[in-house]
């Protein structure tokens, strides 16, 4: 039996996947900063989150990149109006498509030739994606890096703690106590991977009726302020709910180009700054 066509296999593959660890570990290193926005619920709003936080911040001046790791509801192209697929250069990485100077994305709907098709994958091919986007993609020197997550605490935000040792949770909630449940889990995760986490925005908090100027607490108010406070991690600010959201969103206009003296705005900007 040849010993040699035995290993040859196993060499190769170990090869492979150095060559990808000095990838990812070449590319991290260009990178200042690194925020997983995160949830263990989902429908709390982490990727319009993800995405006016990285607008606020690149709008005081720092060099941003958003990276999608929501594999099966990739939403932040369409969230920041941008379409097509992405492009290699002559070092065969890949380039990531730009929002303005300095704001760019990397989504896997930037990848699929039919925005609608599923991805079907199983925990170890996720893995592997994500550690081409952040080894395979030219990011550069990057101030800031929003790693938008799914919902829960399984196979993404484990890959990201994993490959990023030194990301920092951004944890995402509504005031209701259905969303504070399932938001404790994700500081038990957070805690048990050893990830910092930077703090909690309670998103939806509270909104004033178009019509009469009356305020609404739609989901109530002041549980994810309360929950920081208990599970002693910083409260980053409470963002209101702004119907007006939900349309640039829809159609990729940047809500705080459109809406600079709105409260959310002015949110996003003070949490920008605590940040920075």
């Amino acid at each position: 039996m040849n010993d040699f066509n035995m290993d040859k296999r196993p060499t190769g593959q170990a090869n492979a996947q150095n060559t990808k660890d000095v990838a990812v570990t070449e590319s991290l290193n260009k990178i200042k900063h690194k925020y997983i926005v995160m949830s263990g619920k989902g429908g709390v709003g982490k990727t319009s989150t993800s995405v006016n936080l990285s607008l606020a911040l690149a709008n005081q001046g720092f060099n941003i990149g958003i990276m999608d790791v929501d594999l099966h509801g990739p939403d932040i192209p369409r969230m920041l109006g941008l379409s097509g697929m992405l492009t290699v250069n002559d070092r065969k990485k890949l380039i990531p498509m730009s929002y303005s100077d300095n704001l760019k994305a990397v989504s896997i709907e930037s990848l699929s030739q039919n925005k609608d098709d599923a991805i079907i994958w199983r925990g170890p091919i996720k893995y592997s994606a994500i550690q081409q986007f952040i080894g395979d993609v030219e990011w550069g020197a990057l101030d800031y890096l929003i790693i938008d997550s799914p919902p829960g605490t399984g196979d993404e935000p484990l890959t990201v703690a994993q490959t990023i040792p030194d990301a920092q949770a951004i944890i995402v909630t509504t005031p209701q106590e259905v969303s504070l449940a399932d938001v404790r889990k994700s500081i038990s995760f957070c805690r048990t991977v050893k990830m910092e986490i930077k703090g909690l925005i309670e998103n939806m908090s509270g909104a004033v009726c178009p019509h009469c100027g009356e305020a609404i607490e739609l989901f109530g108010s002041g549980g994810g302020e309360k929950t920081a406070i208990t599970a002693g991690i910083p409260f980053l600010g409470r963002i209101p709910f702004d119907h007006r959201v939900v349309a640039c969103g829809d159609t990729g206009h940047s809500f705080q180009e459109a809406y600079p003296d709105s409260e959310v705005t002015k949110t996003f900007v003070a949490i920008a700054q605590k940040i920075a």
